[in-house]
């Protein structure tokens, strides 16, 4: 059975599962022009809604909307995920959209300014989720559930599960309502953007409590600038 486990969390090491003034200051670590990126996200690609009309005017997201969290998140994983929309192998149409005349370059700088912008503390809009179905996320997210080849989130998403570089998006403080839209579009086969579709195995293992549980407690813990 350790063989077996450890075999699967080997395998499984890869899945991937989310305005200030202007005069935003360039961090070294961007390769991106926050700065222009900020003009772009309030003036939009000029055939659709700009950035802060779904994810709020800091990056903070609409919980009641299922818009996520995007202020903080790693810069590369924002331009790739946009790129995604572009391209189609992830789906929304609000999003595809609003970026679709958006150059590669234009990606680049909207990822490096929301990438620069505070996380805000996670949100207080959660509404009363059951102790047990918290105390059933927190195993799920901590321990996983290897009988059930469930893996812990932190596997991918790193300690805590603030994320990992481009690949592996921050998951603590992003909405509930996202994470769950999320896990249930890898579930249904209607995120395409990982070639090996890891995440997609994950989330079809988890039932409709599991994915509940999991999004309320991710959602309740504190999230750190990527």
């Amino acid at each position: 059975m350790m063989k077996l486990k450890w075999t699967a969390f080997v395998v499984l090491a890869g899945c991937s599962l989310i305005m200030t003034p202007l005069g935003v200051a360039k961090d070294s670590s961007t390769t991106g022009d926050p700065e222009r990126g900020q003009q772009l996200a309030l003036q939009g690609d000029g055939s659709g809604a700009p950035c802060l009309a779904c994810h709020g005017a800091m990056g903070e997201g609409n919980a009641a909307a299922a818009f996520p969290r995007i202020a903080g998140l790693n810069e590369d994983y924002l331009f790739r995920t946009m790129q995604a929309y572009q391209q189609g192998t992830r789906v929304n149409p609000a999003m595809s959209m609003n970026i679709d005349n958006f150059a590669d370059a234009d990606l680049r700088d909207l990822a490096a300014y929301f990438a620069t912008l505070p996380v805000a503390e996670t949100g207080t809009e959660h509404s009363e989720v059951a102790p047990e179905l918290l105390a059933l996320g927190e195993r799920l997210v901590t321990n996983g559930d290897w009988d059930a080849y469930i893996p812990p989130c932190a596997s991918c998403h790193g300690p805590n599960n603030q994320g990992v570089d481009g690949n592996f998006p921050g998951l603590a403080g992003q909405h509930a309502s996202y994470i769950k839209q999320q896990l249930l579009a890898w579930q249904q086969g209607q995120r395409r953007s990982d070639p090996l579709q890891l995440m997609e195995a994950v989330a079809k293992r988890l039932d409709a409590e599991q994915i509940d549980a999991v999004a309320a407690y991710l959602a309740r813990q504190p999230a750190l600038q990527q």
